[in-house]
């Protein structure tokens, strides 16, 4: 009987990871609760933070399963991708990238990879002997993107 839940458990995970990927969140996240109530399994947290976050809106208790996962596993780039993608819709950038380098040197991940890409590299300031935060700096650019020229 507790065999046939474990592999009921996989199966609903697994079916979870397929939707997830699929961008069917919400199907991924009562997958992924139901197949926690067979079987607890920590290592499915992350998931299951990130698809809370998402569909329910709680960043904050993502965040907190995301946190827990990566300390009991702190070698599974997966994680820092989920905890990376919680870490920008709670408004922290700049945490999100230094999660998702941490996450990148753990193992190369397409994910996180492409993520990192899509988030960019600033441009040079306009006039590089001043500061980035000169205003100078900041309306010239401001301008120049709105003409076209950078």
């Amino acid at each position: 009987m507790e065999q046939q839940l474990v592999e009921s458990a996989e199966k609903e995970y697994l079916r979870a990871r397929k939707a997830l990927d699929s961008g069917n969140v919400m199907a991924a996240l009562l997958l992924l609760e139901s197949a926690l109530r067979h079987q607890d399994n920590p290592q499915w947290h992350a998931m299951l933070g990130y698809c809370i976050a998402k569909e329910r809106g709680q960043v904050a208790r993502g965040l907190e399963l995301c946190r827990t996962a990566l300390q009991q596993f702190p070698d599974n780039a997966e994680y820092y991708y989920y905890y990376g993608r919680l870490l920008l819709m709670a408004g922290q950038k700049a945490e999100a990238v230094q999660a998702l380098r941490q996450g990148f040197a753990c193992g190369e991940s397409t994910s996180i990879l492409k993520l990192l890409q899509d988030l960019g590299t600033r441009k040079p300031s306009p006039i590089h002997w001043l500061h980035r935060n000169n205003p100078l700096n900041k309306y010239l650019g401001i301008l120049l993107a709105r003409i076209g020229l950078r």
